[in-house]
């Protein structure tokens, strides 16, 4: 949906207008616990298209809102409370033809809109440490994951209930039946992401308004903990993700961490995916410095599947690939400083490289690619711009199957508590 000209914040407003509408039904825990906060996130983002025919750039700049309202819970066995959130984004600079960075909305003749938006509701009940949210969703667990990468996030519709009654277990149970892509105000059903050299093979249905999970994470120490997940898309593919991570302390300021991740994905009656997915990290940790190295391997008839629009735990999701290609083969060097250890806190330096090779090709041969990345970040510690976050994130893709891409993304951000 398009916001009329004059009723951009209307759904900012309308949202206030329902958190405080529910005090009639409040508790002292219900008020008392409750907090609000919005974001305003200014992103501006230039993609240069290197290689290849028809748009050769995708250039815009956008200003966001996110507003997040949460109740606390209503007295008694079992509490009650809502949850609210308000999402606006409004074009700054775009045009049609450079539209497309996934900043902002776009009509059906491609033109990005002036403004959109989405407004969601979750009621939530509460008994001793198990909860349950119906509504609107951002859940970040291996199976299924918002995207938070743009202007605004995407976000889901389902129920999810969680349970943390044993002392470091956590359980998850939920479904999903439909999502809202980061630059869209609409609801849709889900679809399986195939970009790429994925050769996943859809049959008569490319959709499903339904996505079961279930799963837990289990902490067995300080330094050890363990998950299973379990995740389908009706119709579409199944899938089981394990994860083990340890972190090893091994002297002041010194640590190594190893993250391991194995998923498997199969069909569901109405695709040929079949993928096993292997991932592993190690993080040397000494000082403000972080040294990672990783390797990951696609195998299997198709790459990597997961819900498009959304995130995945693939060890190599950067900036612009996850490297889930078929029979794809990746290895990772990255490096991290945080120069808070030089007296600077808040200033933070990240980079990596990822090349991938051994990519099964529809039209035959094998494919490679490479990516580059850096961050640079830095969050105002104090005064009155105290919370201001500035991040600079550069770029860089070559590909023998694909579009060569250079791309920068500047980022300010503030978030306001409002209670």
């Amino acid at each position: 949906m398009q916001l009329k000209p004059l009723s951009r914040f209307f759904i900012l407003n309308s949202l206030a207008a329902a958190a405080l509408g529910t005090s009639s039904m409040a508790s002292a825990a219900f008020l008392d616990d409750s907090k609000a906060s919005v974001e305003a996130r200014n992103f501006y983002m230039h993609r240069d298209f290197r290689s290849g025919t028809g748009q050769n750039k995708a250039e815009e700049w956008g200003q966001g809102f996110i507003l997040k309202m949460e109740s606390g819970y209503t007295e008694g066995p079992v509490g009650f409370g809502v949850d609210a959130l308000g999402l606006l984004g409004v074009k700054l600079d775009s045009s049609p033809d450079r539209s497309g960075t996934g900043l902002l909305q776009r009509d059906s003749s491609n033109q990005p809109e002036d403004d959109y938006g989405t407004a969601g509701l979750t009621a939530k009940a509460k008994m001793s440490n198990t909860t349950l949210h119906v509504g609107t969703l951002q859940p970040i667990i291996p199976v299924v994951m918002r995207n938070d990468s743009r202007l605004l996030p995407s976000i889901y519709r389902g129920a999810w209930l969680q349970s943390k009654e044993v002392e470091g277990l956590q359980l998850d149970v939920g479904m999903l039946d439909r999502t809202s892509y980061r630059d869209s105000s609409n609801y849709e059903e889900m679809a399986v992401f195939n970009a790429g050299a994925r050769n996943i093979v859809l049959g008569n249905t490319a959709t499903s308004d339904e996505f079961l999970f279930a799963g837990g994470k289990y902490q067995f120490s300080p330094e050890l903990t363990a998950s299973y997940y379990y995740g389908g898309l009706d119709g579409i593919y199944k899938q089981h993700n394990t994860q083990l991570v340890h972190v090893m302390p091994i002297g002041d300021n010194q640590s190594f961490k190893t993250d391991l991740r194995y998923v498997r994905s199969t069909d569901d009656g109405n695709s040929n995916v079949d993928n096993n997915a292997f991932g592993a990290l190690f993080t040397y940790r000494v000082g403000g410095h972080g040294f990672t190295g990783g390797y990951q391997k696609m195998s299997g008839d198709t790459g990597f599947a997961y819900i498009s629009g959304g995130d995945n735990m693939l060890i190599n999701l950067l900036q612009i690939n996850d490297f889930g290609n078929e029979d794809e083969k990746s290895w990772q060097v990255r490096y991290d400083y945080d120069f808070a250890a030089m007296g600077i806190p808040g200033l933070s330096l990240m980079t990596r490289y990822v090349s991938g090779d051994n990519v099964n090709l529809s039209g035959g041969g094998e494919g490679e690619e490479w990516e580059r990345d850096t961050d640079i970040a830095y969050v105002v510690q104090s005064g009155p711009l105290k919370n201001v976050g500035m991040k600079v994130r550069n770029a860089t893709v070559r590909t023998n199957f694909g579009r060569d891409i250079d791309e920068t993304r500047l980022i300010l951000s503030y978030t306001l508590a409002l209670w």
